[in-house]
């Protein structure tokens, strides 16, 4: 069996690309191994956690290119000659181009602190909050150029306290991010996860 390679996009502190990265080096993650850490941002501490712990690591600074496509084409041609697999995108605060979309359909998954379609975008946390909701949750789903509009994969749920703040349910969440993402990239490289339209099939 051909080695199932990943590519994880970041912008911040690498809470979830730490947690691949664990899952892996406990041999939880399907047999898929992490082998590249890209980041928008040079100084986020994404990228302290990637040199840390051995992994490639490519940033760049968006300005400094004269439009998203120009460095998304950079991006895909990287990632072609790594031989990646899945895009895992973790916290990248960016919008991905038809240019990345397109390479890799159906092969790139975003992780959202909602349940989707509710709350898509920025501050879902706050969203949910001020809408007053009793539940919210984690989302992961496929990318597909939309701002969180791809096909569901997996969704769990976590129940809103009255008490909660922004960052105690944020906290919560992110607990639950950190054991949904590294379980659904593991199915992912076993194959026991099918795309079919809008519906997405796990597999036993």
């Amino acid at each position: 069996m051909n080695e199932y390679r990943i590519a994880v996009f970041a912008s911040g502190e690498g809470t979830n690309f730490q947690s691949l990265v664990d899952a892996a080096a406990r041999g939880e993650l399907g047999g898929a191994s992490v082998e590249l850490l890209i980041c928008d941002k040079p100084a986020a501490p994404a990228v302290a956690r990637a040199q840390k712990a051995g992994i490639a690591c490519h940033t760049f600074r968006p300005k400094e290119y004269p439009s998203r496509e120009d460095y998304e084409r950079e991006l895909v041609a990287l990632l072609e000659q790594k031989s990646i697999d899945l895009i895992v995108l973790a916290g990248y605060m960016r919008l991905l181009s038809s240019i990345m979309v397109d390479a890799y359909a159906g092969k790139i998954i975003n992780i959202h602190p909602s349940l989707l379609p509710a709350f898509p975008g920025k501050d879902a946390v706050g969203q949910a909050l001020t809408y007053g909701v009793k539940v919210s949750g984690v989302t992961v789903h496929f990318v597909d150029g939309g701002m969180d509009t791809g096909a569901i994969i997996a969704q769990r749920v976590v129940e809103v306290d009255d008490h909660d703040t922004a960052e105690s349910l944020s906290a919560v969440i992110q607990s639950v991010e950190r054991q949904l993402y590294p379980e659904v990239v593991g199915k992912l490289a076993q194959g026991k996860i099918q795309l079919n339209g809008r519906k997405v099939i796990s597999l036993l």
